[in-house]
């Protein structure tokens, strides 16, 4: 039971710093457009200064924030470490991480962002420890309203990529690809994810089953 909670923490985690990275690898190319909450956090960061990961996390706390006065109840530590985590390793990669100088540089690392996202979504939800605080507030509004995930999802997102754009924030072809396509490669990503963490759990198991024999034995 310990070593299953502790693969699930390790997907966790794993899971977040790798959606980081894809996140940063859009923003590198971001002459292409990024997405929606990245306009949003890229314009307020252009406006304002501090970092765009700092903008992340306090984005991320205002809607916590929000969700637990409205629904009187604390927040998941998964909700906490996804916004505290995400926004720090955005930081980090998008310093160690070079911009792009050609064009085809730049759409090249904007693709592979988009998959990189994708699969850092799928490997951080399939540890089931907590969604992000973005979809958190999604969850409470569907849970409020009755309104289908998809709507709520896209409204949430255009009010973000509206507000992002009024503050100078990167709006292109590559804003629309990010909202078509990330979801895509979870729809990938996350079931391969969830197999992967089972056959793991299965193993250690098995291992254990295998050593308690011996030892009996």
């Amino acid at each position: 039971m310990k070593q299953h909670y502790f693969l699930r923490w390790t997907f966790f985690l794993t899971g977040l710093v790798i959606l980081a990275l894809g996140i940063t690898l859009t923003i590198k190319g971001q002459r292409l457009g990024i997405g929606p909450w990245d306009v949003l956090h890229l314009g307020l960061f252009w406006q304002f200064g501090l970092t765009v990961g700092t903008w992340s996390i306090i984005m991320g706390l205002l809607i916590i924030a929000a969700v637990v006065f409205i629904t009187k109840r604390p927040p998941r530590i998964g909700a906490i470490l996804n916004m505290l985590l995400i926004g720090l390793f955005i930081d980090i990669f998008n310093w160690i991480i070079p911009e792009p100088a050609s064009l085809p540089g730049i759409i090249a690392i904007f693709l592979l962002g988009i998959v990189v996202m994708g699969y850092g979504v799928g490997i951080y939800v399939s540890a089931n420890l907590g969604a992000g605080p973005r979809d958190s507030v999604m969850m409470l509004i569907v849970e409020k309203t009755g309104w289908k995930i998809s709507r709520v999802r896209s409204g949430i997102e255009l009010a973000a990529l509206a507000a992002g754009y009024s503050l100078g924030g990167p709006v292109g072809i590559g804003t629309v690809v990010a909202a078509l396509c990330v979801g895509s490669v979870v729809h990938l990503s996350l079931p391969q994810s969830k197999m992967l963490l089972t056959r793991l759990a299965e193993k250690n198991h098995s291992n254990d089953n295998t050593q308690w024999a011996a030892k009996k034995g």
